[in-house]
Parts: structure tokens; sequence; C-alpha cells
């Protein structure tokens, strides 16, 4: 299927590795340009490497994306670099690094930089690359959330409520940006085999007792069965898949939703 994005830009903020890192090469299979940025330096050699495989045109840029004079600085490049932008990602996220349950399991002092990287980037990267798509006059805004921001999950309150928040922020950028043919949407990853998984399985295991603990391919597998109805785990790939098919003309009249990508673990009813 041609998703007639081939010579687009698309910015992948948070673009190293991960889901970031497969948005990105999805849209340059697509034949789209694309901008990645991320605090880890690792994004320049990423750049690198989907340009070479992909044969588009990619730039690495190392921005610390809770500095909002940074994401500007990265807006300008990176429309200094292509002319314009056409689609913004917003990869980022966090965890608190410890197991929620019961939420006094953690302390008021865990919540801040949760807050800081899964709410605060997202702004400071809206704010930074709207101007572009509404010069453009048209295009997309993406962010990715979590299903725990839909079912308040236990087992990181912080990180539940700040992927919540950033589905009620998406709303408000989508009707904010809809005059300018910009739509903004949310995805929902559900159970992903990435370094903030295995975050989430190593602070349930340090706290249970001996006799109680799982290996990580345990617990990830025991909680597939009990709460992923196809009974398995989501791809990076697979969030990609949507996330170019949303940028895409194909999904022109699709904004301000909060889409789930998750083997049917969320179904409201």
């Amino acid at each position: 299927m041609d998703l007639q994005l081939a010579g687009q830009t698309a910015v992948v903020v948070g673009g190293a590795r991960g889901i970031g890192r497969a948005i990105a090469e999805a849209f340059a299979a697509e034949g789209a340009n694309v901008a990645l940025t991320d605090r880890d330096a690792a994004v320049t050699e990423a750049a690198a490497e989907i340009a070479n495989r992909f044969q588009v045109r990619a730039l690495g840029l190392t921005a610390d994306a809770t500095r909002y004079e940074a994401m500007q600085g990265a807006a300008k490049e990176v429309t200094g670099a292509f002319g314009r932008v056409d689609h913004v990602v917003f990869a980022v996220g966090i965890g608190s690094g410890k197991f929620g349950f019961p939420f006094w399991n953690l302390e008021p002092a865990d919540w801040p930089r949760v807050l800081e990287v899964n709410v605060i980037t997202a702004v400071n990267t809206a704010h930074a690359f709207a101007p572009a798509l509404i010069e453009a006059r048209g295009g997309s805004m993406l962010f990715i959330s979590s299903v725990a921001g839909q079912i308040g999950s236990q087992t990181d309150p912080p990180y539940s409520a700040s992927k919540a928040a950033l589905i009620n922020f998406a709303q408000c950028a989508a009707k904010d940006l809809a005059p300018h043919n910009v739509r903004v949407n949310t995805l929902c990853p559900g159970m992903v085999k990435t370094v903030l998984n295995r975050a989430v399985w190593e602070a349930w295991h340090r706290q249970q007792p001996e006799d109680q603990r799982q290996s990580y391919d345990e617990w990830a597998d025991d909680k597939i069965r009990r709460l992923v109805p196809l009974g398995r785990w989501q791809e990076p790939e697979d969030m990609a898949a949507m996330v170019v098919f949303l940028a895409s003309g194909r999904g022109q009249n699709i904004t301000g939703q909060t889409l789930n990508v998750d083997g049917g673990f969320v179904m409201h009813w």
C-alpha cells in the first residue's frame, strides 16, 4: 500500500531506539525523510543507518527534550535541513523505577521527574514544532502514550497519570490545530518488549518474597495470558504501522483520538 508519504519530512522525538526507532524506519520505508532527536548520542548513528538502509535523507540530533530551548533549536535545524516539517511523533517516556502498588509504596518525590519527562517534554515538542506544521498547512502530530493512561494502572501511578495527561493534552492540541489541517492523535501500546517494560518487572521483582519471584519471561507471559485476549506480545513495528497510517492521507479524518495497539488489552464497554 502506497501511503504517499514519499518526500515528506517526519520528526521522531525519542528516535534512537525502541518504538521511536521503529517509527522512524517505517516512515523511511515509505520514502519520507526523517529527523530523529534523542538525548542519547546514538541517535546520530541511528539516523546514518536509516539513511543507508532506505536511501532517504536522515538527520540525527542530540537534544534533551526536557529543555524547551533545545527543542526550539531542533525544530530550527530540521526546517533548515529539509525545508519543512510534515509529521511529528513524540516517543519519549520513563517510569518511576519503583513498583507502585499500593501507591504509598512510592513517595511524592518519585513523581516530578516522571511528569517532567512524560508530559512537559511533550509540551515542549508541541510548542517547538507547531509553527512548522501550521506553516505547512497540513500534516500530523502523534504522542506515544500507554494503555496504562486509560486504566489507572496500579503498577506505577506516576507513569499511569502522566500518560493520561498526555492523552488529554493531545485532545487539546487536536482542537487547536484542526483549523490548520493538522491532525493530532495518541497511540497506546500494550505489552511491548522495551527497556521500560523490563524496568517494570525489575521494580516488581525486587518487592516480592523470594518464593514468589518470577523471571522476566515468566512474569510477562503470565501477564499476557491474563490480560491480552490475543495472547501475544505487541512489537514496535506494530506501533510504527499504525503511526504511518495515521500520518498518511488514509487517516485524514482521524484526529483527537486515542488508538490502542494492545492485542485487546483495553476494551471500553
